[in-house]
């Protein structure tokens, strides 16, 4: 993996000044970015566009004074992440205090249902919502309360700041692949912290308290607990814990009679040797692996650069360079450059002039920029050939308008799927709008954003 001068806590502080900038963009202060220009370059590149992004949110951040409240919406969740281990170490003690009741007879397999049976049952669902990407099986329930809490108090407390960098906090990290890894660490978690209070507790209660460990079924075959004992102590056997052997199994049934220290002994071996094997071993290798795939989906993390937002900031950061080549030089002229780079960014009106310029669909009152001359607009299956026909046999940049207006529907996509299919440079989209009064929303720009992307056009040659 290629090294990086960036982690995920700066990409979290990027999308928080996003929903900031766009939720409540009054409030900030400017003044320290007025100065940034944009820088040209040849092609585009995330690592240049993400350190002119982090550049600009370093000042926003510093001369705003948001650090406390971008930091806020984590220490937040750590809180009431801690607040649902504590209640798991609550549960865990009192659920082993309840399975030995107060009398000197322990049913072994009773104690063993109320310790492992739920937390068996958490990692089968946990698994399926993995595999089936199921998000209510795959968080649990303490893991969605530990969610549900911070969003609760962002609800109350209106659209401040405070509450814009905490909806952004919880959309970029507890949501998608790192919301999911992150959740099932806190799961895992619970579990852990519930089975080590549990059997802290069990533990402390058999050093101060001799207890005779009994089985017994009614429904079940009388030789269906023996030899479950027999199988759940095989790999307990291999790490050198001491689990009951046939007779001292035998001795135990409800009614056998009274046992003696060695009997105690095994079973007191058994039962703290299967919470360590079939309990805390497991849940600890998912812990780590969650972990590791949490650190991983971090690592891959990337931002949405489709966004409206991120298109304005990629446009305005990074400019566009063009080479221009001279193609038929008057002899008579002095030797010249025979290239000559010229920035442009991907403002309107600043494009490759040769382009061929298309509309898609317009009516009469779209507004071109000023020397922009629409070469041929599609309205029909026979404009769309003629249009096919001018592809095949141009070599220029092509530029398609679009009404900005209207919503792009499949019969539009598939149209400009097809012409940037045929085009035999870059492609670049032009939102148009029919009035310079009326402005576009956010949502109908981001429609065009998502069909740019999923037609292959980058965000930088998107022009509004």
């Amino acid at each position: 993996m290629a090294l990086k001068n960036h982690d995920f806590n700066d990409l979290v502080r990027l999308e928080q000044l996003r929903h900031i900038e766009t939720g409540q963009p009054q409030i900030l202060s400017y003044a320290g970015i007025a100065s940034m220009e944009a820088y040209p370059a040849s092609g585009f590149s995330y690592t240049a566009l993400l350190e002119r992004l982090l550049d600009r949110a370093h000042h926003l951040i510093h001369d705003n004074h948001l650090d406390e409240v971008l930091q806020h919406p984590k220490r937040l969740f750590i809180r009431t992440s801690q607040i649902i281990l504590l209640l798991a170490a609550i549960l865990g003690g009192v659920a082993a205090i309840n399975a030995t009741g107060e009398s000197s007879t322990l049913n072994i397999y009773w104690l063993l249902v109320v310790l492992l049976g739920f937390n068996f049952l958490s990692m089968l669902l946990w698994g399926a919502g993995i595999l089936f990407n199921v998000h209510g099986l795959n968080s649990g329930i303490a893991a969605q309360l530990a969610c549900w809490l911070p969003a609760h108090l962002r609800k109350r407390e209106g659209e401040s700041i405070s509450t814009l960098a905490a909806h952004a906090w919880w959309d970029t990290c507890l949501s998608g692949k790192v919301g999911k890894w992150r959740v099932s660490m806190l799961t895992h978690q619970f579990w852990l912290v519930y089975l080590f209070a549990g059997m802290g507790v069990l533990i402390l209660l058999m050093l101060a308290k001799q207890y005779d460990f009994v089985w017994g079924t009614t429904l079940l075959p009388d030789n269906s607990l023996p030899e479950l004992t027999r199988l759940l102590g095989a790999p307990m056997q291999h790490i050198g814990l001491v689990v009951p052997d046939h007779q001292q199994i035998a001795a135990s049934r409800i009614g056998a009679g009274e046992q003696d220290a060695a009997i105690r002994s095994a079973w007191a071996g058994f039962l703290v040797g299967a919470l360590l094997v079939y309990g805390l071993l497991p849940r600890l290798l998912l812990l780590l692996l969650s972990c590791i795939l949490l650190k991983l989906a971090e690592y891959r993390y990337k931002l949405d650069l489709y966004l409206p937002y991120y298109v304005t900031l990629r446009q305005s950061l990074i400019a566009k360079e063009f080479v221009t080549h001279v193609i038929d030089r008057d002899p008579g002229l002095a030797k010249e450059q025979q290239s000559v780079q010229l920035p442009r960014s991907g403002h309107v009106g600043q494009y490759p002039s040769d382009a061929l310029v298309i509309g898609i669909e317009l009516d009469n009152h779209a507004i071109w920029p000023q020397g922009v001359v629409c070469q041929e607009n599609v309205a029909d299956q026979k404009t769309f050939m003629r249009v096919l026909e001018m592809l095949k046999k141009s070599r220029n940049t092509l530029l398609i308008g679009v009404a900005a207006h209207r919503v792009p529907d499949r019969g539009v996509q598939r149209m400009i799927n097809n012409l940037a299919a045929l085009a035999p440079d870059q492609v670049w989209l032009m939102l148009l709008q029919s009035s310079p009064a009326t402005q576009v929303t956010e949502s109908r720009k981001q429609a065009w954003y998502r069909l740019a992307q999923a037609s292959g056009i980058p965000a930088e040659q998107i022009l509004s």
